[in-house]
């Protein structure tokens, strides 16, 4: 062969590489089948589970008198398939207890003298409060509010009432944002960001620190040694406790100080929530480190964890605008839990007793993924 045809384009010398090149993708199943994997997932996601803005929200309402204008309200507030008319408190307190809890979105009051002020023109009022906690999940049916008034009663208002119907407003739709009266995004972006970051840190950080251990073979010297799984697991876990903790100190300070995010309280809740949720994310990061054979795979897991935490956990969307479905898969991560023990405490001051389901529910995850790293961990050593 001569220098010319060395130093000549080649076609064939370029598939000859191509061909080699694919072989060695196909021969990393994992990466290949992330790569199939995460357009779909994305596409789906995108196109059936976000949704901007959301309807049928859960709505409980306190009637305090029973009149056909007050039917006729409720029955326009659900035709508008903004308002699922879930509850019905007995009480004040009751309904003020299901919107702190997050039970509802709305809750609505219709007084016990609104017939007799809207008879007499007197001002009939219709109390609607939101949990206004994510504006961009209230925005959306607050605005429909705005046609309640000439709509709800129109054909309620005959006879004697019929000039009530040619008034501009018969009645007034007085709506109270809860907890983000003034609908400002950080208050709900801010806090939902701990949750994001220690993710995003955490687990691809202990993902991805175990597994150069095993790429440079200084893992084989640890298993050589008589530690015992559990032991290395804490070993390896305990300084990212700290790194998880300052960032949660650094990300709550700057959140009240640049972008003045109400702490009201709920502390211990809080707390416990940081705690378990940090452990969980390490652990999670070891589990994947067990099953990854490079650091490129780790990182390629860690990311298909990490995407549909920040998409179905309500981070970026509103939650109960996905479908039944989505929000069935946003229930099983724990990013999903642990923002609303964050959003919880932050906004509303709830605190332990309030909060003991989102709690038990990342106390679950710390068990079973603790559990699955160290059966994974037994077999490597095997």
């Amino acid at each position: 062969m001569s220098a010319s045809d060395n130093d000549g384009f080649s076609g064939g010398r370029i598939v000859a590489v191509m061909v080699k090149e694919f072989k060695q993708l196909t021969r990393d199943r994992l990466t290949y089948a992330m790569m199939l994997a995460i357009p779909i997932i994305q596409l789906l996601l995108f196109g059936y589970a976000i949704n901007s803005e959301p309807r049928h929200l859960p709505t409980a309402v306190l009637v305090q008198e029973d009149s056909v204008f007050a039917r006729s309200i409720l029955a326009a507030m659900k035709n508008s398939a903004y308002f699922d008319l879930v509850a019905q408190a007995r009480t004040p307190a009751e309904l003020n207890e299901m919107i702190r809890k997050g039970q509802v979105q709305f809750a609505v009051t219709i007084p016990g003298d609104f017939t007799r002020r809207l008879v007499r023109g007197d001002n009939a009022q219709v109390l609607v409060e939101a949990d206004a906690t994510d504006p961009s999940a209230t925005g959306g049916a607050v605005a429909a509010l705005a046609a309640l008034p000439q709509q709800a009663l129109a054909n309620d208002l005959k006879g004697a009432l019929a000039s009530k119907a040619q008034s501009a407003a018969p009645f007034e739709v007085v709506v109270h944002r809860r907890y983000n009266p003034e609908a400002i995004t950080a208050y709900n972006i801010v806090p939902g960001l701990l949750g994001v970051i220690l993710s995003l840190t955490l687990v691809m950080m202990t993902a991805l620190s175990v597994t150069r251990e095993n790429e440079r073979g200084t893992m084989e010297s640890l298993l050589a040694t008589p530690v015992q799984p559990i032991e290395v697991m804490v070993g390896k876990l305990a300084p990212y406790v700290l790194v998880g903790l300052i960032q949660t100190v650094l990300i709550l300070v700057f959140a009240k100080i640049l972008f003045h995010v109400p702490m009201s309280g709920g502390w211990f809740a809080l707390v416990l929530g940081i705690a378990l949720f940090i452990v969980g994310s390490l652990a999670l990061g070891f589990l994947i480190s067990t099953v990854a054979r490079s650091q490129l795979q780790a990182m390629q897991m860690s990311f298909f964890y990490i995407m549909p935490s920040i998409l179905l956990s309500g981070f970026m969307f509103p939650f109960r605008g996905m479908p039944g479905w989505a929000q069935a898969l946003g229930e099983i991560i724990p990013v999903t839990h642990f923002l609303r023990v964050v959003r919880g405490a932050l906004l509303k001051g709830v605190g332990l007793a309030d909060m003991w389901r989102e709690l038990l529910a990342l106390a679950a995850f710390v068990c079973a993924v603790t559990a699955l790293a160290m059966v994974r961990y037994r077999r490597t050593l095997d």
